[in-house]
């Protein structure tokens, strides 16, 4: 209501003020050009000027009001045509995340040819025709991407070697992810996405090349990246530890320069040990798979390792025994420990003390190894009847752990 009264108050002084300055001064304007002449008081020029001012701004309102009703009638204005692909572009992700690929496709096409920025409506659009099998359109997407926005080539790359994933093109992806690495050493996800294609090729000396650098560049969660080391390292060396058509000699070669490879903090994990000592039993290094379990053991006590030992076979049979039965001081009632002494002692030719300790591991734990372990000492010892009861108890055991039948 101030307000009001102000404006009104300040129009009634500036028509005083007009009033005054007419009453004082009537002015004189005259225009002349060739043989055109215009001659009026001053303020009748100003209302002339005021007048022509004020007819152009309601001809530039009516030009405005006009062109804004026909772009709502022309289907064919830039309005019609922007709403057209919001619509499209609505529409098609939607499509996309529900998983309707074929309209999906048709609507992010749409989009993506009319769009100023085309990207994310290609990249939707080449995800759909995967999907749909169309590999070859999937591609000429991305082609067409690249060509619309080329600044945006690590995004389109990633997507591609997403969708070769997908469709199995391990080869392919290899050498996409290979060329954004080069690009971008230090991506999380260009990182993220080689790991997983090096599990899925179960390549595991390249996965251990990279490990370093997924640490360096903290691309996974510590807890994580600790648990792909030790699966990396230990399925490396036991890819190591196969046999093959080169001589056992070269095989075993090839194993102790792998496990050298390993990191120091990983050399005593026990699946890692694990994986050497077996590789090395299966070469032939028996003995030598007896020690590195051994020093193993002694430096960390795992039922793992302790299984192992039990089956190998050392240099000194006795000496081995002896070590075995050392840890019993702190591990008397451990059955897996009590199962490789009963193992051990076999070799021996300890027949009784061979079985004390496989009743003394059955007390403990009921394993299906262990019962078959003494139902075949028994058999040799000629106690049959004994023998089949425990053959049938680990026939029993064994089925427990069988998927269950249809």
């Amino acid at each position: 209501m101030k307000r009001l009264a102000l404006v009104f108050i300040l129009l009634l002084a500036i028509a005083g003020f007009l009033g005054w300055a007419i009453s004082q001064s009537a002015g004189y304007v005259l225009i002349t050009y060739d043989q055109f002449r215009y001659e009026s008081s001053f303020w009748v020029f100003l209302a002339l000027v005021a007048c022509l001012w004020l007819v152009a701004m309601v001809v530039h309102w009516l030009l405005g009001l006009l062109q804004v009703s026909g772009a709502l009638v022309n289907p064919w204005s830039r309005r019609h045509r922007a709403r057209r692909v919001e619509k499209a572009s609505r529409r098609g992700l939607r499509e996309l995340a529900e998983g309707q690929w074929a309209p999906a496709l048709g609507h992010l096409q749409l989009a993506a040819e009319k769009d100023q920025q085309p990207l994310v409506h290609y990249l939707g659009a080449a995800c759909a025709a995967n999907e749909l099998g169309e590999y070859a359109q999937s591609d000429e997407l991305l082609q067409k991407a690249r060509e619309r926005e080329p600044e945006a080539a690590l995004a389109i790359g990633l997507t591609q070697a997403q969708l070769q994933i997908a469709r199995g093109q391990y080869v392919e992806a290899r050498a996409s992810l290979g060329e954004l690495q080069n690009d971008h050493p230090r991506h999380p996800y260009v990182l993220t996405l080689l790991q997983q294609l090096y599990v899925q090729l179960e390549d595991w000396s390249a996965l251990c090349r990279l490990l370093p650098e997924l640490r360096k560049h903290r691309v996974l969660p510590p807890a994580r990246l600790n648990e792909l080391e030790v699966l990396a390292w230990t399925a490396a060396v036991e890819q190591a530890g196969q046999p093959s058509d080169l001589p056992a000699e070269t095989s075993l070669e090839a194993l102790n320069q792998r496990w050298q490879t390993v990191p120091s903090a990983l050399r005593g994990e026990p699946l890692v040990v694990r994986g050497y000592a077996d590789g090395l039993a299966r070469l032939g290094a028996q003995a030598k798979a007896e020690e590195v379990l051994y020093t193993a053991i002694k430096r960390q006590f795992d039922d793992r390792l302790v299984e192992r030992y039990g089956r190998v076979q050392g240099r000194d049979p006795a000496r081995q025994l002896a070590h075995a039965e050392g840890w019993l001081k702190d591990h008397p009632q451990n059955p897996v420990l009590l199962l490789a002494l009963g193992r051990i002692s076999l070799r021996n030719e300890l027949w009784g003390k061979a079985r004390d300790y496989l009743e003394a591991s059955l007390r403990f734990d009921h394993r299906p190894e262990t019962c078959a372990e003494l139902a075949r000492l028994l058999a040799q010892l000629g106690d049959t009847e004994s023998s089949n009861r425990l053959f049938q108890q680990g026939v029993v055991l064994l089925d427990r752990n069988l998927p269950a039948t249809l």
